[in-house]
């Protein structure tokens, strides 16, 4: 007999997520439905406003990957005014997006996902001189490892357990059997916890350089850059490139090491070896490297055909709302695209934990539009990004790739699993990363002959525009869709990585990324599902991009009671 079983929240994401599965007898869950209970409100706001203010308002969207969208609704503009910057604003933009990519993938995996994979009590348990050999095993210079290290973070953590109150780390399914790192990996994974939050802020250092602050840069205009007098400053662009140096050796000394630790302990553990249930893939070309090349190019991989990569055409992407809290009609371009709200409540059904409110399955039942790529859903991120360029033979990605597999082991099979998307995520920044540096060096040559940094945009208020762009942000491809009339923006709308990654079911019955990750995996315990947070953890969601309202003059949009009727 079947039985439900509800994780609300899905902690350790940005946003609001809830997923349901339906398990049978042997706990392996037959069914899933993935649900984000926010409203989408951003294209509504858009409206009426200047187009000159889109990239800023719209990177309000999120406080994590602000200048992605900041980027992207700023290029949707320039794509509709036909306005084309000059390289050294296209160099910065690019640098920018480097140090929110090398800040984005290591808090994913250390603060975020890293938890699904590590035992933090466990690591009490280990001997830190034998920790430190097994460091040794991994990298010869392993950063945060050596005895004394581990046994000073050991003795922390022992009194963060001693007082009852875990803090970031309460209510984890420690001790739970698909943990596979030894005691001595768990002492050597939390160092690099701890070590990491210090990392990042200088990541997020790199970014307030040229974009001013972080979050929420404001250094991007409609026609090019504002931080002039940080690039012809040669002490700011010495700063960039000694953070970046600083970031870069975090990387490879232990962020690349920890995830070939886990390629190990993992190797053979079923519920990581799976987790990706649609194997069509999407990326766009992004990262100009200075010479006219870009680190990644588009494409297309369709029902895991890797010998046919097709070029990306943006006319066949389309958003259904079936399943969706949306107003009902047909699946729709996002020049043509609707966000008019349309709650409709949960239900009431038995689950594992006794009669709760849940979501109603055969109706509608997230915020998440379901966006489709001629018809079939997309996977998007750091894994299709790779797939799709090691498939057209990109000579970095294939080198990088080849060279993990080779590292640990493990066979091209295991990029179609949580465990790959998990390694991607990691190869991506690594080779963005040092691709950053070609960018860097060719916005130090450019300067030498050019220092433009704008472009004047003109706009006939007696002409109507349309544009987009695309661009590949942290979690995969964004892109943002506007048309402008009148001088105002008519219609706007973002379709997002988790978007991609998180609708719902749509018209035709094919089910996302999300939920068809989940079906097939087996639960060792139901009541601790540790796969289902793996498997959901490795997409790193971020709710906040694909539902969100906001009015920044405090109007009230509307009121949605998100939960049964009474409660």
């Amino acid at each position: 007999m079947s039985k439900r079983v509800v994780v609300d929240p899905i902690t350790r994401i940005e946003g609001h997520l809830r997923v349901e599965v339906e398990v049978d007898e042997n706990n392996v869950i037959t069914q899933a439905w993935s649900s984000s209970t926010l409203w989408r409100g951003i294209e509504v706001i858009m409206k009426g406003r200047s187009p000159m203010d889109a990239g800023l308002l719209v990177q309000r969207i999120c406080g994590v990957c602000t200048s992605s969208h900041y980027r992207c609704g700023t290029e949707a503009v320039e794509n509709a005014l036909g306005v084309k910057i000059p390289p050294n604003a296209q160099y910065v933009r690019t640098l920018i997006q480097v140090a929110l990519f090398l800040h984005d993938h290591l808090v994913h995996f250390y603060h975020l996902h890293a938890l699904d994979w590590v035992d933090i009590v466990s690591a009490l348990s280990a001997d830190p001189e034998a920790a430190a050999e097994e460091a040794l095993r991994w990298t010869d210079k392993p950063i945060a490892a050596g005895a004394g290290d581990l046994r000073a973070v050991q003795e922390r953590v022992a009194k963060l357990v001693a007082t009852g109150k875990l803090g970031p780390f309460a209510n984890g399914y420690w001790g739970n059997p698909t943990y596979k790192l030894t005691p001595e990996q768990n002492l050597i994974a939390v160092s690099h916890y701890l070590k990491a939050l210090e990392i990042q802020r200088v990541a997020a250092e790199m970014m307030a350089i040229f974009g001013g602050k972080s979050p929420h840069p404001q250094s991007i205009v409609v026609g090019g850059v504002t931080s002039v007098r940080d690039l012809l400053n040669p002490a700011r662009l010495q700063e960039w490139k000694t953070k970046h140096a600083q970031v870069h050796d975090f990387i490879e000394r232990a962020y690349l090491p920890d995830i070939k630790m886990a390629a190990d302990a993992y190797r053979s553990e079923p519920t990581v070896l799976g987790g990706v249930g649609v194997t069509s893939f999407l990326t766009c070309r992004d990262f100009p490297l200075g010479n006219g090349e870009y680190l990644f190019q588009d494409g297309v991989i369709l029902n895991g055909d890797l010998s046919n990569v097709k070029p990306l055409d943006p006319s066949l992407i389309k958003e259904d709302v079936t399943h969706s809290w949306y107003q009902d009609g047909p699946a729709l371009h996002p020049y043509e695209g609707r966000t008019e709200p349309n709650y409709t409540g949960f239900k009431t059904a038995q689950t594992l934990h006794g009669e709760l409110p849940t979501l109603d399955v055969n109706g509608k039942y997230s915020w998440v539009k379901s966006p489709r790529y001629d018809g079939e859903p997309i996977e998007v991120g750091p894994l299709a990004c790779l797939l799709v360029n090691y498939a057209q033979g990109n000579p970095r990605v294939v080198e990088a790739v080849d060279s993990f597999l080779s590292d640990t082991g493990l066979p091209v099979e295991a990029l179609f699993t949580t465990l790959g998307r998990t390694a991607g995520r990691l190869i991506q920044n690594m080779l963005i990363s040092k691709a950053g540096m070609e960018t860097f060096e060719a916005l130090v040559s450019n300067l030498a002959v050019d220092k433009s940094t704008f472009t004047q945009p003109e706009m006939d208020p007696d002409k109507e525009y349309q544009g987009h762009a695309i661009i590949e942000a942290p979690r995969g491809t964004l892109s943002h869709w506007v048309r402008i009339k009148g001088g105002k923006v008519e219609n706007y709308q973002a379709v997002v990585p988790t978007t991609w990654n998180a609708g719902p079911v749509d018209a035709n019955g094919k089910i996302g990324p999300f939920e068809a990750s989940l079906i097939g995996l087996k639960l060792d315990d139901p009541t601790q599902p540790l796969e289902v947070i793996r498997v959901i953890h490795s997409f790193d969601p971020c709710m906040a991009c694909s539902v969100h309202v906001m009015d920044f003059k405090g109007a009230d949009l509307g009121q949605f009671q998100v939960g049964p009727k009474g409660a």
